[in-house]
């Protein structure tokens, strides 16, 4: 399916947020996606990911995490400073601002004329991953998929100590989850508390393990895994198709 791309701007606490935008080109209603980049926000790899999602018939709708400290535009390399001045914005940024951010975008969503207001979900990578399991705090949204989450089992997120494993019964939709076993960012343990809180919240989930690193879904480092990404990519698709009914 053909995409078109646009870029829209969405004012948060009287920050001007860009909010990138993916969507099916035929006319019709399809779900809607809050997608969320990891902390190099929309390069490339990201908005790649962003079309190929829209290109299976969803609207996907991308903002830049970090617009209340960084540039409209800006993107973060992924080498070393790019690292630390992602990983600075993203301890710099209050966890209500995210919050904030997500309700933004879910209303917009909603409002969208191309979307289907009842068929909402999210989708992140690695900060973002964890961004979406949030954003499924939202009763409207019917499926979070969590690619290697950080900190949900430490609670690092933004300012201050995330309440998000404490917060895991509010989700009411269905959650899938995908981790790298190579992935030093979420070790065995941390898997295992998300999942146990998944399980004791009796909260619909799926999880999936890969032979893969961290970001092994981004295509420009050396830990990209095209082979556990194309797999990734017909369980996400297949769970959202699911969850939504289609």
């Amino acid at each position: 399916m053909q995409v078109k791309q646009q870029n829209i701007g969405l004012t948060v606490d009287d920050s001007l947020m860009r909010v990138y935008v993916a969507s099916p080109e035929p006319a019709g209603q399809y779900p809607g996606i809050l997608f969320y980049s990891d902390i190099y926000q929309l390069g490339r790899p990201m908005t790649l990911l962003a079309d190929r999602l829209a290109g299976y018939g969803f609207v996907v709708a991308a903002p830049e995490i970090f617009h209340r400290l960084e540039p409209v535009g800006t993107v973060i390399e992924p080498d070393d400073l790019g690292r630390l001045r992602g990983n600075d914005a993203a301890r710099r940024t209050e966890i209500a601002q995210y919050d904030a951010d997500a309700l933004a975008l879910l209303t917009w969503l909603q409002a969208d004329g191309q979307v289907a207001a009842d068929q909402i979900g999210s989708l992140g990578f690695c900060i973002g991953g964890h961004l979406a399991f949030r954003a499924a705090f939202r009763s409207e949204v019917k499926a979070a998929v969590c690619c290697y989450p950080t900190g949900i089992h430490s609670g690092k997120l933004g300012r201050g100590v995330a309440d998000t494993i404490e917060r895991v019964s509010e989700i009411k939709g269905q959650v899938l989850t995908l981790f790298g076993m190579l992935d030093p960012h979420v070790p065995p343990k941390g898997r295992e508390k998300i999942l146990q809180a998944l399980e004791t919240a009796q909260v619909q989930h799926q999880t999936l393990l890969y032979e893969a690193n961290h970001t092994f879904m981004r295509d420009d480092g050396y830990r990209y895994d095209p082979v556990a990404t194309d797999a990734a990519w017909v369980e996400i698709v297949t769970f959202l198709a699911q969850a939504f009914g289609r």
